[in-house]
């Protein structure tokens, strides 16, 4: 099968011809349901998306359609019934919603929005019922870790939306195809088609550019793409630093009964799109040093040359977890929190920006994990319930026409409350507040 591999959900739809397909699971029921079709033909051209034809349109004389018994026997066909069992318990563990799967054979570009939770989004009078942003993974990647990875991340949108007082359900798409070509406009329009056919508002991630969005937008393809260098809401980096820096003083405020940082020293892994916006909010807040750590030795250099006057220090990667300081704030990789290293930790409050810092594959262990940084005496919340202020941006955008000062505000005005409403209902509960908030998500999410 080419670069395909001996496992893959696109192999049954290649052979036969076949475009698009969905997974469905009902986590309250245990039913798993298919559909599979043939919705257009290999010359289809998808350059005039929303310009000729529209998203529920029908496309070719020759449709054909696919129920759940019929699919089944398709994989089984294919050898892939087993690799499809091993998908739908993936589904089955994180109660998602399903799988859209498009295939654009012509550029051999596998689509799959990975749906966790719709609930939230309906009703919600916006074309868009999910949130999630979309990213591009390579030939090379295993395509069930491909779809491991789509799925957490969905899984964690949904709470980040929460998190963030959205009106959407959580979803992440990620596509497999070569580096996009932002004058393909085939390429461009099947994106949008396959984005808008899954009902999501999305924002470009790792491996495509922002000015996909400004693109489809200013192309007429797709208004559900989001965080272009020409909205007006700005980068996200910017944002969502700010929202961290503001759960951090409400926490050392829930502490101490003061909402600064004056005075205490702090240690910032990573300086990238949003830690280098994080270190500048500590050095403003008035911390007496500031530890300093990236991959990137001229990085960090920059960084201390462009703030002349502050106590800034640098330390390897390997070592600024162990650093004995009042704040510790990582904004880069995630998993780095385990037993071996949280048992290192000299710290005294964790906030930072970097996604899944807990180094678990289960919600339990993660809820275990944090349980022992309680223990040592560490106020720490799970990171998306303060990191959340990328997603708010693509909102504003999106359902408001916001701008920069009215992210700001929306900022101000939920991500303080946030972590006061976790540290607090925390505290009554006699759990710690990464505990609290994942109940407080389930019962929205699942009841």
């Amino acid at each position: 099968m080419g670069r395909m591999g001996e496992k893959s959900l696109f192999i049954p739809l290649k052979e036969e011809g076949l475009t698009s397909m969905r997974i469905r699971y009902n986590f309250k029921t245990d039913e798993v349901r298919f559909w599979a079709a043939k919705e257009w033909e290999p010359d289809f051209d998808f350059t005039v998306y929303n310009h000729e034809f529209w998203i529920d349109g029908i496309f070719t004389e020759d449709a054909k359609y696919l129920n759940t018994k019929d699919v089944w026997a398709l994989y089984e066909k294919y050898g892939q019934k087993e690799y499809l069992e091993e998908v739908i318990d993936l589904l089955r563990a994180g109660k998602h919603f399903g799988i859209d799967v498009y295939y654009y054979e012509k550029y051999d570009i596998r689509y799959m929005m990975n749906e966790h939770s719709r609930k939230l989004g309906l009703l919600n009078k916006s074309h868009s019922i999910m949130a999630g942003g979309i990213r591009r993974h390579t030939y090379d990647e295993d395509e069930f870790d491909v779809i491991i990875d789509g799925l957490n991340l969905g899984r964690g949108m949904s709470f980040k939306n929460i998190a963030g007082q959205l009106p959407f359900g959580g979803c992440k798409a990620t596509v497999t195809m070569d580096e996009l070509d932002l004058t393909n406009m085939e390429i461009m329009g099947f994106l949008a088609f396959a984005l808008d056919s899954c009902r999501d508002m999305t924002g470009p991630d790792m491996n495509f550019p922002t000015e996909m969005s400004d693109v489809m937008i200013e192309q007429g393809y797709s208004m559900q793409y989001t965080g272009g260098p020409k909205a007006k809401t700005g980068e996200t980096g910017k944002p969502t630093a700010y929202g961290v820096y503001l759960a951090l003083l409400e926490a050392v405020n829930f502490n101490e009964g003061e909402r600064n940082i004056k005075g205490k020293s702090a240690a910032l892994m990573g300086l990238g799109a949003v830690g280098w916006y994080m270190g500048e909010h500590l050095l403003e807040g008035g911390v007496s040093k500031l530890i300093i750590s990236d991959i990137s030795e001229e990085r960090m250099q920059e960084f201390i040359d462009k703030h002349p006057g502050y106590d800034i220090d640098t330390c390897p990667v390997s070592e600024v977890l162990e650093k004995e300081v009042d704040i510790l704030s990582p904004c880069a990789i995630g998993g780095i929190f385990d037993d071996e290293s949280i048992e290192k930790l000299n710290c005294k409050y964790i906030f930072g920006s970097s996604n899944n810092g807990l180094k678990a594959s289960s919600q339990e262990e993660e809820i275990r994990l944090a349980k022992l940084i309680a223990d040592k005496g560490i106020i720490y919340q799970v990171e998306w319930w303060h990191n959340t202020a990328g997603v708010i941006c693509g909102a504003e955008e999106y359902l408001y026409d916001g701008d920069a000062e009215s992210l700001r505000a929306k900022v101000e005005e939920i991500m303080p409350k946030n972590t006061q409403f976790s540290l607090q209902g925390a505290k009554e509960a006699g759990i710690t507040p990464t505990e609290f908030v994942y109940k407080y998500c389930e019962d929205l999410l699942y009841k």
